[in-house]
């Protein structure tokens, strides 16, 4: 499957990474000497499966980018940046929204993911990683889970769907978004029967997918991602300075 793919870096540095940082807006954050959205945009233009790649990024930062993406500024929310990277492709192919604070991220995670994707039957694709594989390789981070029937796991930060899938959802995009580090509020979108089986660990992968598909009015789909660079993102502090510890150990290695 080939997809076009769209990095979204439009985040104002207003969370937890400001006591840290000065930089305005987080996609500009260094780690190791450079911003760390153009850790992600190297990664999409290295996979075998993305086509063109949008960033939509503050004209601000705009000659800090690498040029293997073509620039689209940024609006004034998360939904109209969606709809601003829609407007410049052509929607021929299926589109991989990914945000820019997942500098973890590189070709075989991304390969994998849109691959597995291929493999099934949807119109909207989501990945959560579970809590045994992320702690296995990030002892350090500290991540937000939830518990479903078949275990604990925490949601990714790439999102990969049909144009008009995106087109038809746009009212619940912005909602969906900004809640996807927040399982309980993304729960009580599906209605109090949801919000009790996942109380109670009885909400199955399954029926979550039946359920968001009825919201959305597109067909959801899960992936169980084995790789958990598509959820260690950078929102606070310590993740920086495991950004920074892990990204300077693999440069030391292939220098």
């Amino acid at each position: 499957m080939k997809v076009d793919a769209v990095v979204l870096a439009g985040a104002p540095n207003t969370g937890q990474l400001q006591e840290v940082r000065s930089e305005k807006w987080e996609a500009e954050i260094p780690i190791s000497g450079r911003p760390m959205v153009n850790y992600v945009i190297e990664a999409l233009h290295s996979s075998s499966c993305v086509g063109e790649i949008i960033v939509v990024a503050p004209a601000e930062i705009k000659d800090l980018l690498v040029p293997q993406a073509r620039w689209v500024e940024a609006g004034n929310s998360l939904t109209e940046n969606i709809f601003r990277a829609m407007d410049a492709l052509e929607k021929k192919n299926n589109i991989l929204f990914v945000t820019s604070d997942v500098p973890f991220i590189h070709a075989e995670v991304i390969d994998d993911f849109v691959n597995r994707c291929g493999e099934l039957k949807g119109e909207i694709f989501y990945p959560i990683t579970s809590k045994e594989a992320t702690e296995k390789q990030y002892p350090e981070t500290a991540r937000t889970y939830f518990t479903l029937k078949e275990g604990s796991f925490t949601g990714g930060n790439i999102l990969l769907a049909t144009p008009q899938a995106v087109i038809n959802s746009r009212w619940v995009m912005d909602e969906v978004f900004s809640r996807r580090k927040k399982p309980w509020k993304l729960i009580r979108m599906l209605g109090f029967l949801f919000i009790v089986k996942f109380l109670t660990k009885q909400l199955s992968l399954r029926e979550l997918e039946q359920r968001a598909s009825e919201i959305l009015g597109h067909s959801g789909v899960i992936i169980i991602s084995p790789y958990p660079e598509l959820s260690n993102d950078i929102d606070k502090p310590s993740d920086l300075q495991l950004a920074e510890k892990t990204i300077a150990a693999v440069q030391d290695k292939e220098a």
